[in-house]
């Protein structure tokens, strides 16, 4: 199957410029896709693009990734109702280092294979070119009326809001139109990838590739992603779903995944995983005669944590997401990190207590009824333990009058209190 033929059936393909598909069956090529560092984590609304470099490889081309250090300066208009705050460049450095890292997960840039992967910044060619140079040798091949066709400088201009657009964003696509034209000279560059909004900044870049060079390159673009209900993709209550462990937890990227509606499930996993069209139809049969089993969401959850994170992560949050459902043990609450465990009792009453009361020892019972309210009273403390209904860091207990010290806490901070199967209590220690 062909790269163009792969997207197609995956549902990754949006629009491809006439003679895209021809050229790639008969030549190895490159292609690029950029990427902006406004923050120092990819988060999954650009996995779609991550996926289109993989594929690409995976059918012999050779992938760029373009981290944009110099666009990341301006800011692309592209899908924006407003202009986004500009980032100093320690800011944009640091954005560009972390994201790197993250790309490596997905494209093989180390190996001794003809189409390893590239990364590239767009700072390295842009820093030393001047305004006049730019504007003198770049500017006057692309018309102003050639530019404000395009759909993201016609719904800014055209807002309610009628904030309008400064030159600086207006300039976007000449600038990312320039990092087409020097790829392909440097690298014989003929592709642009990315979402269905860079369209009109693609074919910006194709242009100025046939006007200064009188050369052929292309354009194909997959479509944005959105779930069933027409909401957007890859956002939850508290933001969104990033790649960086730090800011959203194996855990709950792990469970993003999981749940996913069946009619979601059945496209994401197309979309975001390398599986065979057999397999996934298979999987897809599997689930339609038991969707309450959730084969494909299980299915899609796993391969998206293993890819972005580690099979290790993916095993532990199969561990976190049975503590719920009574199964985990006081060794697996020991075992998780922080963010892991704050993710997985998200939502669980807290209740910060000074970490000084531990020094001289406190009972359990003055821990969760005076300083604390887990409890309304000891009697009711006391009541529920006779009856075997307390458990503190999943271990059941049968003392109120146990003393609590640092060596019971997880992650030298939290405790655990559970009352009955599901009613679930943490103390925060604070200094």
């Amino acid at each position: 199957m062909s790269f163009v033929e792969e997207l197609r059936w995956r549902g990754m393909l949006h629009d491809i410029m006439p003679g895209t598909e021809d050229k790639l069956k008969t030549e190895k090529m490159s292609a690029y896709v950029g990427f902006d560092p406004t923050a120092d984590s990819l988060h999954i609304g650009h996995l779609v693009q991550v996926m289109l470099l993989r594929h690409f490889q995976n059918a012999g081309h050779q992938p760029i990734a373009l981290i944009g250090g110099a666009t990341g300066m301006i800011g692309d208009p592209s899908g924006k109702s407003a202009e986004r705050n500009l980032l100093t460049e320690e800011e944009l450095h640091n954005n560009q280092e972390a994201i790197k890292a993250q790309l490596a997960r997905f494209l093989d840039f180390e190996s001794d294979i003809p189409n390893r992967a590239l990364l590239v910044n767009n700072y390295d060619w842009m820093k030393g070119y001047s305004f006049l140079g730019f504007i003198r040798d770049i500017g006057k091949h692309i018309t102003v009326n050639y530019m404000m066709s395009k759909d993201s400088v016609k719904k800014r201009l055209g807002s309610e809001s009628n904030q309008g657009m400064s030159f600086t964003e207006f300039s976007y696509q000449l600038v990312q139109g320039y990092d087409f034209l020097h790829l392909y000279r440097e690298y014989k560059c003929r592709l642009q990838m990315g979402g269905s909004d860079q369209w009109g900044n693609i074919v910006t870049g194709t242009e100025l590739i046939r006007r200064k060079e009188g050369g052929e390159a292309y354009a194909l673009t997959c479509p944005l992603i959105t779930r069933s209900d027409g909401s957007k993709f890859g956002k939850t209550e508290s933001g969104n779903v990033w790649l960086d462990p730090e800011k959203t937890s194996p855990y709950s990227f792990y469970q993003f995944w999981l749940n996913v509606s069946d009619e979601d499930a059945g496209r994401y996993i197309r979309i975001f995983t390398m599986l065979g069209r057999e397999e996934i139809e298979s999987l897809e049969k599997e689930h339609a005669g038991a969707p309450h089993v959730r084969i494909l969401q299980k299915r899609l959850a796993e391969e998206m944590t293993i890819m972005a994170h580690s099979r290790e992560d993916f095993d532990t949050a199969i561990e976190a997401s049975q503590i719920l459902f009574g199964k985990g043990t006081t060794d697996t609450l020991r075992k998780m990190n922080e963010n892991t465990f704050l993710s997985v009792f998200e939502g669980v009453p807290l209740f910060d207590v000074r970490g000084d009361l531990l020094d001289g020892g406190v009972t359990l019972t003055d821990l969760c009824t005076v300083h604390s309210s887990v409890f309304t009273s000891k009697g009711e403390m006391r009541r529920l333990i006779q009856g075997g209904g307390v458990s503190i860091n999943k271990a059941k207990t049968g003392d109120p009058d146990m003393i609590i010290g640092k060596t019971n806490l997880l992650n030298g901070k939290y405790l655990l209190v559970q009352k009955g199967k599901k009613s679930y209590f943490i103390i925060r220690i604070i200094e």
